[in-house]
């Protein structure tokens, strides 16, 4: 049949044909939209985004999105469950994977590399120190990892009950988030943990990121909140309410914050007066991703 005479049956809706536009095209994400958007990194003018239920990365820039890496629907294979994206001092993304309890390194052409031989057990959250070191945030273990730059068998760093998102300050000590009793943690760059916050003062706070003046601010899930912390340590609402649905992933591009937002399917930006607008990021004409075999 020539494809000038062929016509979907009538029960070919809209979903249905874009169900096929993604099963015929997955490598170039044509006919694919952000399924659950759940963390995010910034380099440069460019935003990485993890996508957990693709499962895989997406890239935006110049108002274009783009598939980076697509991961396998098979249990247990590299990035099947990413959970956590950061840049390395060079500027190399670093995905934590809970399939395969691994954190990975992928190269300008979304080619992954293990780092720790399957030694993390879910990585929430990724730093990076100024030597190269990466700083993860495990919250089945309940503990940050040190794992070296090159990367190698993870050291622990601290015990941290329920730890998820992660930021390092000027001073080289690392913020975490957690979902215990204290909602807001700080480790020493000797591995002393610190009590920020007491007691719960969040609905669900999930990460944290830092701006250039050193401002803390955090994800709320459930309050549909980013708060900022005052002068006293105090958490105050900077911007909340719709669009915003259920932030999670954050991340700073210059004088803007990024927010990934998986119950509303989108990426958000937030200005220094807290006004959130979209991230436009109309799907590319055409593409290329790597896969799980790079």
């Amino acid at each position: 049949m020539s494809p000038d005479r062929f016509h979907p049956p009538r029960f070919f809706g809209a979903a249905v044909l874009t169900a096929l536009a993604g099963w015929l095209f997955p490598a170039l994400g044509l006919g694919q939209e952000m399924q659950y958007p759940l963390t995010i990194a910034a380099r440069e003018q460019t935003l990485f985004i993890v996508d957990r239920n693709l499962p895989g990365i997406w890239k935006v820039e110049d108002g274009k999105r783009t598939l980076f890496f697509q991961g396998s629907k098979q249990l247990r294979t590299p990035l099947n469950a990413p959970r956590s994206i950061a840049v390395d001092r060079e500027g190399r993304l670093l995905v934590g994977d809970s399939a395969t309890r691994e954190v990975y390194r992928l190269d300008a052409d979304g080619k992954a590399e293990p780092l720790t031989g399957g030694g993390i057990g879910i990585p929430m959250g990724i730093a990076v120190t100024e030597a190269g070191d990466l700083l993860v945030s495990d919250l089945e273990l309940e503990c940050i990892w040190k794992v070296p730059s090159d990367g190698g068998k993870p050291e622990k760093f601290a015990d941290v009950p329920a730890p998820r998102g992660v930021a390092l300050d000027a001073e080289g000590r690392l913020w975490v988030v957690s979902r215990r009793d204290n909602e807001l943690l700080r480790v020493t760059a000797a591995g002393k943990v610190e009590t920020v916050i007491k007691g719960r003062a969040f609905g669900f706070a999930h990460d944290i990121a830092m701006d250039s003046q050193g401002n803390v601010y955090i994800s709320d899930n459930y309050a549909q909140t980013i708060w900022k912390l005052d002068r006293a340590g105090k958490p105050v609402s900077w911007a909340s309410g719709k669009p915003l649905v259920g932030p999670v992933g954050l991340a700073w591009q210059g004088d803007k914050l990024f927010v990934a937002d998986p119950q509303a399917k989108a990426v958000f930006q937030i200005d220094g007066q807290g006004q959130i607008t979209a991230v436009p990021a109309e799907p590319a004409a055409s593409a290329s991703a790597a896969s799980p075999d790079g």
